[in-house]
């Protein structure tokens, strides 16, 4: 079970400068599709996690992708998606760690105050559904349809931490 994690954690977004999480914090929430460059079922996830992230751009929340790899990894695996939005490189996993993730892909949906929203791990569509659908309401937004027509079959994700 995932939980909160350190707000001193470093992030590292490929485009800018390292900082702590709790920068990326202090005017809105993060919306985060996580993913391990390194697997298949995560490379099944990006148009969804991609279409996700769009749904939400306009909304009061930073939104962006956290790649369980270095920036060069993220730019090969994510392709044009990794320039459409914020995307972090987490090649020592330390912010996967910090909020305890057993399975990628995932989405995680964190509070100005870096606490856990919701989340969900491995592609369940109905759990995503829930975290989207969370987020649309505190953000008085509206969520994605999940899943879409072209989005893969539920499954369970890859060990995050592996």
């Amino acid at each position: 079970m995932a939980s909160n994690p350190d707000p001193d954690t470093i992030l590292r977004p490929i485009n800018g400068p390292a900082r702590p999480l709790s920068n990326f914090l202090t005017t809105f929430h993060l919306v985060l599709i996580v993913v391990d460059p390194y697997t298949h079922e995560s490379a099944w996830i990006i148009e969804t996690g991609g279409r996700i992230l769009e749904t939400f751009q306009g909304a009061d929340c930073r939104c962006g992708w956290l790649v369980a790899g270095d920036a060069e990894d993220c730019k090969a695996f994510l392709g044009p998606w990794s320039d459409r939005f914020t995307t972090f490189a987490d090649a020592d996993r330390a912010l996967i760690k910090s909020l305890q993730l057993t399975q990628l892909p995932a989405i995680v949906h964190l509070g100005m105050d870096a606490t856990i929203i919701s989340e969900a791990e491995g592609w369940h569509p109905a759990q995503w559904r829930a975290v989207t659908d969370n987020a649309a309401r505190l953000l008085q937004w509206k969520g994605p349809r999940l899943p879409g027509t072209k989005d893969p079959a539920p499954y369970d994700g890859t060990a995050a931490t592996g």
